[in-house]
């Protein structure tokens, strides 16, 4: 079982110590999804919803949220990122928007969190842009799909887990 690495010998948090650590390239995918009502999914699908275009407004605050990650998660290094790009599917059975977060660096540590962090704000924009028709929205299903980079090596999920994929709900 692999160690904790934010904490030192006397069980402080501590920021992991990646100055030795050899750069490469570096890049993660999450998703997640919000479950909405059929009136809101209707009016987010039509860009009829109030407040505007809410996949747009919510594609540059994930985007913006990536970015700010170390503000965010306290032992987050700052990394200089070269791609976030946040994409949406619609899924009309289940009346859910998926938002799918990929996002790139060159470095010494990676951005699973940058790009977990992408999806959680990109949902949660949703949520606010959308609650004033439906306030019982869930967010679920987040998670890492892939990464690739690093000492750990390349980790993709194991199939049947992505649910965008197998199109099962959790």
């Amino acid at each position: 079982m692999a160690e904790f690495t934010h904490f030192n010998q006397r069980g402080e948090a501590v920021m992991v110590d990646v100055s030795e650590k050899k750069e490469t390239a570096r890049e993660a995918v999450a998703e997640g999804r919000i479950v909405m009502s059929r009136e809101c999914f209707q009016k987010v699908q039509g860009q009829t919803m109030g407040k505007g275009d809410v996949l747009g407004v919510a594609r540059v605050a994930g985007i913006m949220g990536a970015k700010r990650t170390s503000d965010l998660i306290p032992l987050c290094h700052i990394l200089n990122l070269t791609k976030v790009e946040i994409q949406f599917k619609l899924d009309d059975a289940a009346c859910a928007v998926w938002a799918v977060c990929t996002v790139k660096t060159t470095g010494k540590t990676g951005v699973e969190m940058e790009a977990l962090t992408g999806v959680q704000v990109a949902l949660l924009t949703i949520y606010d842009m959308c609650k004033a028709v439906d306030k019982t929205m869930e967010m679920d299903s987040i998670h890492l799909c892939k990464k690739s980079g690093g000492k750990s090596g390349d980790f993709v999920r194991p199939a049947g887990q992505n649910p965008i994929e197998t199109g099962k709900d959790k």
